[in-house]
């Protein structure tokens, strides 16, 4: 709103000052100056208003850079200038138009030094005090700056989501144009995780919750001509700008701790809020396949949790309690391992082949059908008997 009021303003003062060099001119009589110069006025702060509107991603830096380039230059060009003015003189005359044009054109090339300079060193340009040191402050925790693995694997959205993360997040044009490789592939797969890559990125920037910033990459330690790895300029970055690092490649994630970058897994989150269980806990499970092992079966809790159940592969598409032997923490997660209850009332230890004992019989009673058992011995008739 603020800004809108700005151009408004900002437009009346155009139009009233071309207004005013008008009217000013046709006092003059100078009729082809009072419609030439309104034009002119017009013409320039239409033009510079335009480009206002248009560029709207502007940065402090540039700005800061061609004013202290501007004021630099023309100190140095109106020292150089004292110099020069007597040499010309000696050499062409006092009165010679070259002294004026020395000093103009003396003064243009210390401008465009000096401005051209700024803005090739604007991420390094620093006011220098003798004792005092400036350090940028950083609003809130350190940026973030995203993988392209992370972005591809796309949970780091839903972790926005829950606005859990509440710092500047940083995606680099080098990152974007890797994407946008993998997104042009021949390779179905790869089209496929580009794309959804794209999506993720689509996805953070409409949410109100996130700060996302697209970063050119453009530091020091980058512009040295040389070829350099993403993962390796990804680190370079992070470590320019105090950012960490969002992955979930092990390798980069190595590379990066070496370098002292800190770096945040998303699969090591993940883990870290998976359940926790302790040998002797029970806990439901429904098993849904078997194991790799005789009579294991393998369930999964709410989290993905895999679970392996002793002596459960009989119990195949059952929800049962388990009570947890060992947990086995990996890199690609964590394994409980357990056995059926056994406290309940009514459980017991299915028999392989999945035949189990009736409750309240007897195991060495006879079963009517079964042929491997002849007849009880009847007793003879009294009149038998001896």
């Amino acid at each position: 709103m603020l800004l809108l009021l700005l151009r408004i303003a900002y437009a009346v003062l155009v139009v009233g000052m071309a207004a005013l060099s008008s009217a000013f001119l046709v006092e003059e009589k100078n009729i082809p100056g009072a419609i030439v110069a309104p034009l002119a006025v017009l013409t320039v702060s239409g033009v510079v208003l335009l480009t206002d509107v248009r560029e709207r991603q502007k940065q402090i830096t540039t700005i800061s850079a061609v004013y202290f380039g501007l004021l630099l230059g023309l100190l140095l060009g109106y020292l150089f200038s004292i110099a020069l003015v007597p040499v010309l003189a000696s050499t062409f005359g006092e009165a010679s138009p070259l002294i004026l044009l020395g000093r103009v054109l003396l003064t243009v090339v210390c401008c465009y030094v000096t401005i051209s300079t700024f803005l090739q060193t604007k991420d390094e340009f620093r006011f220098i005090i003798p004792y005092v040191e400036f350090s940028k402050q950083v609003k809130g925790g350190r940026p973030l700056v995203l993988d392209t693995s992370v972005i591809i694997d796309g949970r780091i959205a839903d972790v926005c989501d829950t606005r859990l993360i509440d710092t500047r997040l940083i995606v680099p044009r080098f990152v974007l144009q890797e994407l946008q490789a993998i997104a042009d592939s021949s390779d179905k797969m790869k089209r496929n995780r580009g794309r959804r890559g794209l999506d993720v990125l689509k996805r953070l920037q409409g949410n109100q919750k996130v700060d996302l910033q697209m970063h050119d990459g453009n530091v020091p330690e980058l512009r040295t001509g040389e070829r350099i790895k993403v993962d390796e300029r990804l680190v370079i970055l992070a470590k320019s700008l105090n950012a960490r690092v969002v992955t979930n490649d092990f390798n980069l994630n190595k590379v990066a701790q070496l370098q002292g970058v800190d770096v945040i897994n998303l699969n090591e989150i993940a883990n870290a809020l998976k359940t926790v269980a302790i040998p002797g806990e029970y806990m439901q499970v429904r098993v849904v396949k078997a194991g790799d092992q005789i009579g294991q079966g393998v369930g999964y809790l709410d989290d993905g949790t895999m679970v392996v159940i002793e002596q459960g592969r009989a119990l195949i598409g059952q929800e049962i309690a388990i009570v947890v032997t060992s947990v086995l923490n990996t890199a690609a997660g964590r394994m409980i391992f357990g056995r059926p209850d056994q406290r309940l009332s009514g459980s017991h230890t299915p028999y392989p082949g999945g035949a189990a004992t009736p409750s309240g019989s007897n195991p060495g009673a006879s079963n009517p059908g079964d042929s491997r058992i002849g007849p009880a011995p009847q007793e003879p008739p009294k009149g038998e008997q001896k």
